[in-house]
């Protein structure tokens, strides 16, 4: 079995296998091509788009971000991320429609073993084997994920859900809440009481249209 396909398959696999590493390399390099360009550069939105395992038509990163693997995440349409997006999609991570994330958000679909033994090794010639395994995240539509969260692997967020500035969401979060802390929590319901129509000028209304369908 080949290691990619022992990630997938939910199985112990080694990051540092050349063939990850060429996956790797591909992705790495094309961040690092985007984190160097000016945001107004027409071909960097294609140059990270072209990672990804799969995009809508409307995606926009406003970097730096870094991204492990890239062809193992799937955003969907009118995305946006903030500064300093962290994905390690050691695992496949699925992201739905109208999601936006603050900055530096961090989703960690991989994980170590908490035995040291099991986690790093020495082989016969001096070189570390490594050992990982990983679950994916799934991330609903109309999501916003706040600055400083992290989301790890084998969770599932639900649509129109928030998530809280600085949370650590380690287990599933339902659809339709606000959630928040260390551990993340759903504590209450998003109702139209949240609404912040108010604070709309009335130059503004027509601009704001697409948001109140």
């Amino acid at each position: 079995m080949k290691e990619e396909e022992k990630i997938f398959a939910g199985y112990m696999f080694d990051p540092r296998k050349q063939e990850l590493k060429d996956i790797k390399h591909k992705a790495h390099e094309a961040c690092r091509q985007f984190n160097a360009m000016d945001e107004y550069n027409p071909d960097r939105s294609r140059i990270i788009g072209d990672i990804l395992g799969g995009k809508g038509s409307v995606y926009y990163f406003q970097g730096p971000v870094q991204i492990n693997y890239g062809c193992h995440t799937f955003i969907g349409e009118n995305f946006f991320a903030n500064f300093n997006l962290t994905v390690m999609d050691d695992a496949r991570i699925y992201i739905g429609d109208n999601v936006c994330f603050g900055p530096n958000v961090s989703l960690m679909a991989t994980s170590h073993p908490l035995i040291s033994q099991e986690r790093m090794g020495l082989d016969e010639e001096g070189k570390t084997t490594m050992a990982e395994y990983a679950e994916e995240i799934h991330i609903g539509n109309n999501v916003w994920i706040a600055c400083n969260a992290v989301v790890i692997g084998g969770v599932t967020i639900g649509d129109d859900v928030v998530i809280g500035a600085g949370s650590v969401v380690t287990k599933d979060i339902p659809s339709g809440y606000l959630a928040y802390g260390n551990p993340c929590r759903p504590v209450r319901r998003i109702t139209e009481a949240d609404s912040m129509k108010h604070l709309i000028l009335p130059e503004d209304t027509e601009h704001f249209t697409y948001n109140f369908r």
